[in-house]
Parts: C-alpha cells; structure tokens; sequence
C-alpha cells in the first residue's frame, strides 16, 4: 500500500478537484480511507488492499459529495462530483464500465454517457498547447 499511496491521493485530488499544491480535502479522504482499510487488513481474504481502498475512497467521496459542489481549482473542478467521480475510475483508474456501475448502483450505460460527455466537455475547454509544446511535437 505504501507505494501506491501517491497514485491515490492523486486520484484524491482529481475527486476533490483540488490543485496538488493544496489539497487538504484530498489528504482526509485518502487518510480515512487508509485507516478504513487498515483496520480491516485481516478480513481482507485475498482481496486487493489497493482495490478495497479505491472502492472505499469512492464511496466515501460520494457520501461527501453533496456538501462540496464546486471545485477548487483542479483539472477537473468544471466537472460535477458525479462527472469527477466517473470520470477518475474510469479514465484514471481504469476500471470496467460494469464495475464502475455497479460500485455506484447506476446503470452501465449510464456510466458509458455520464464518462463520454465528461471527457467531450474536458476536451472542449481545455487550453491549446502552448507553442514550445508544439515546436517539441513537430521536431
């Protein structure tokens, strides 16, 4: 668990929509999450502590979720909590649309939607690459 910690808190910060530099939403939430899955440690039975944090990490943004709307400045702060939600696990993640729905109670197509127009919407906003970015691509 050690070595995935950063990997979760950056998917943490992408929940919160909280910019790396100060994301203190992101610590707590990967702090109760860690200690969830500590103090569970010897009913884990096989299970992947890294997919048992994950899932508990989710569920414990979405219980939270309703309180904090907006982001704070992060790559993903135009999105809703719902948006940043599936758009982490499955993008970030990588986990299976099936999964995803059934971890969130939702239908998969649904979750195929909410992801496709997510990504089309951080697509359309996002900033055009800067021209040493593109003076690199073109060489």
């Amino acid at each position: 668990m050690a070595g995935a910690g950063g990997r979760l808190l950056h998917a943490a910060t992408l929940l919160t929509a909280e910019t790396p530099a100060r994301n203190p939403r992101a610590h707590a939430l990967l702090t109760a999450s860690l200690a969830h899955t500590y103090a569970h440690w010897d009913r884990l039975r096989g299970e992947d502590p890294y997919d048992r944090t994950r899932t508990d990490l989710a569920a414990r943004f979405a219980r939270a979720a309703w309180r904090h709307h907006r982001g704070h400045g992060g790559v993903l702060s135009r999105l809703t909590p719902q948006e940043r939600l599936i758009v982490v696990l499955r993008v970030y993640e990588g986990v299976a649309e099936e999964q995803t729905a059934a971890m969130l109670g939702l239908p998969t197509e649904r979750v195929r939607a909410v992801c496709a127009r997510s990504v089309a919407a951080l697509r359309r906003t996002a900033p055009p690459p800067s021209a040493s970015a593109q003076d690199r691509a073109a060489s």
